[in-house]
């Protein structure tokens, strides 16, 4: 591969960071179309004409155990990365997210002397705060999605420019709810449910058989009852199917248009992560879910910090929706939580208010763009 003058490498190496580095090309490239792209990430990054290495996103695992697993297909994508670096020789490098791996990429950069861009901050703010210090040391730039990011990085004195959070701008609503349901065939008086499993195999695994107990329990305790399961781009059909097929409960599997999903739903299950800044943008009252192998899960207690693991109630900067993680991650516990808040009309009116002030602090539109204009002022500065 021949070097580019104006050649940026982006590594993304889960779903989300697949679709908010695809929103910063096409950002970047309106603003200069002389800029070139490759590097490790997803379809959503293809599509956008940026040359990828390896499919890193579509694999993503999480968890020490779970990386431990599969340690040797991961090394084998930092090796080829770093020799795809050493030979386009590129202005820069962005990193998005994916923090076990990229933090480790950001310091073999910085021995080659390259700049390092960190777009969607690792979670340092919640554990391993001393890698605040490897941050200052090996990344040039943090671009960050939250406001209180931005404060917690300039204390520490790092060079961070808040840009706002990309979802406000990809976060469209295309058809109403009563349409939306009756293209599925479905009824839209019913009480209608979303189960959001996540968009790792694993958590597939792990957690949809739970939330399907859960939609088992509130279909025997409350008619008439429907549920939307959502299919995220990197999980196949089949696997949902495959943990939903002996289940008694009304369900369609949603492929397409997910955000409209999200909409057509009364109350949704998810499962921890961006999924549940998407279900608080639309204010849909939720429960996060989460769990994980036991070692990854007590390895995370002995480091982190915050009593909330959801975004939305990190965002809030208090719990505004349950979590049922770990040893709570149940159906029994789901299902009757699910009913407290089903039941109780007042607590779901405070609910939606409360997930407004989410909406509120990711910040106004055009996310990508300001992240974008941040990338090119370090680019043509080099």
């Amino acid at each position: 591969m021949e070097s580019a003058p104006n050649h940026l490498v982006l590594v993304a190496g889960e779903a989300s960071g697949d679709m908010h580095a695809a929103h910063l090309v096409d950002a970047i490239k309106k603003l200069d179309p002389s800029v070139t792209f490759s590097g490790l990430g997803g379809p959503k990054m293809k599509a956008s004409g940026v040359e990828i290495y390896q499919d890193l996103a579509s694999q993503a695992v999480v968890g020490f155990w779970e990386v431990l697993t599969h340690y040797p297909e991961i090394r084998r994508a930092f090796e080829l990365v770093l020799e795809k670096i050493d030979a386009v020789k590129p202005k820069a490098v962005l990193l998005v997210d994916f923090p076990g791996f990229n933090l480790r990429l950001a310091r073999e950069l910085k021995r080659r002397n390259i700049r390092v861009i960190y777009y969607i901050s690792p979670q340092v703010w919640a554990w391993k705060e001393e890698r605040v210090h490897f941050i200052k040391k090996h990344v040039d730039k943090m671009l960050v999605l939250f406001k209180f990011e931005k404060e917690f990085y300039a204390k520490h004195g790092i060079n961070v420019e808040f840009v706002g959070h990309p979802l406000v701008d990809t976060l469209n609503i295309t058809c109403p709810k009563d349409i939306f349901l009756e293209n599925y065939s479905l009824p839209a008086d019913h009480l209608t449910i979303g189960l959001l499993p996540g968009s790792r195999v694993k958590e597939i695994e792990t957690l949809l058989p739970v939330m399907v107990h859960a939609a088992e329990i509130l279909h025997r305790k409350i008619r008439p009852i429907q549920f939307l399961v959502m299919q995220a781009p990197t999980i196949r059909r089949p696997l949902l199917e495959f943990h939903l097929r002996d289940s008694p409960i009304t369900h369609r599997i949603v492929e397409e248009d997910i955000y409209d999903g999200i909409n057509a739903c009364d109350f949704c299950l998810v499962a921890s992560g961006t999924a549940t800044l998407e279900t608080a943008l639309l204010q849909r009252p939720m429960i996060v879910v989460y769990k994980t192998h036991l070692l990854t899960w007590l390895l995370a207690k002995c480091y982190i910090k915050i009593s909330d693991i959801g975004l939305v109630n990190i965002v809030a900067g208090r719990r505004i929706v349950p979590e049922c993680v770990q040893f709570e991650a149940n159906g029994q516990t789901i299902a009757e939580e699910a009913q407290k808040i089903l039941s109780d009309e007042f607590t779901m009116t405070r609910i939606k208010k409360e997930l407004r002030s989410v909406k509120e602090a990711l910040g106004e539109s055009g996310a990508s763009h300001r992240a974008a204009v941040e990338v090119l002022k370090l680019l043509h500065r080099l």
